[in-house]
């Protein structure tokens, strides 16, 4: 069972999300919280799988929430899905930055929803069709001054370096091994191996730490 808790300042919206999460067989709702103060506070009493986060809400919003979140004590399986109506580059940027694992406009679909919370509970990274371009272009405009590469990237090996490289462009494993001519499994090591060199907890730092070391550049032809 995927365990899930809602935050919403909402509450019709809140209970809405939680009724459909928690319709589903393999999901279940283990809180629901109406601002950030009480989701960081549930997250640390239920220990969810997956937190659905509102980005705006009142006292601390979900941006400082995801960061609390994924700084407490035993949190290293969890995974925030960022769903909020505001599709605006600085919150898409910033609620990766923290961590989160996945962004989604409220105006997804159930099924949509549904499918995101099953995807970031398995370790991937889910951005929203409507924000993939806009975070491209974020990183652009607002990393110029790129800090140097982190040391460990010299650690990875050529193979992993491009499956770094095709992890950024969005590549799922069987996607990757295809590209490779490789076997799903083999692939699954690489990242594996990938993820533990540089200390990445999903696919989404892995895109983050890929573009703003300058291992992929934004408008590059990532083959």
């Amino acid at each position: 069972m995927i365990r899930v808790l809602v935050a919403d300042d909402q509450t019709i919206v809140r209970a809405g999300f939680a009724a459909l999460l928690a319709a589903q067989e393999d999901i279940t709702v283990v809180g629901e919280a109406g601002d950030g103060r009480e989701a960081v506070r549930l997250a640390g009493q239920g220990r969810p799988d997956v937190v659905v986060m509102d980005i705006r809400m009142p006292g601390m919003d979900g941006i400082e929430a995801t960061r609390r979140i994924l700084a407490q004590p035993g949190s290293e399986g969890v995974r925030v899905l960022v769903l909020t109506t505001f599709d605006v580059d600085e919150y898409v940027y910033e609620a990766l930055a923290v961590g989160a694992s996945g962004f989604l406009l409220k105006d997804a679909t159930a099924d949509e929803l549904v499918s995101a919370v099953r995807v970031v509970a398995r370790g991937d990274s889910l951005l929203a069709p409507q924000v993939t371009g806009r975070l491209i272009r974020e990183f652009t405009k607002q990393r110029r001054n790129r800090p140097q590469a982190p040391s460990e990237l010299s650690t990875l090996t050529a193979r992993e370096n491009e499956v770094l490289v095709l992890i950024a462009g969005g590549l799922s494993n069987a996607e990757i091994a295809a590209r490779l001519v490789v076997s799903e499994h083999t692939v699954k090591t690489h990242v594996a191996r990938v993820f533990t060199k540089l200390g990445l907890r999903d696919r989404a730092q892995a895109v983050m730490l890929a573009y703003e070391s300058g291992v992929v550049v934004p408008g590059e032809n990532q083959g």
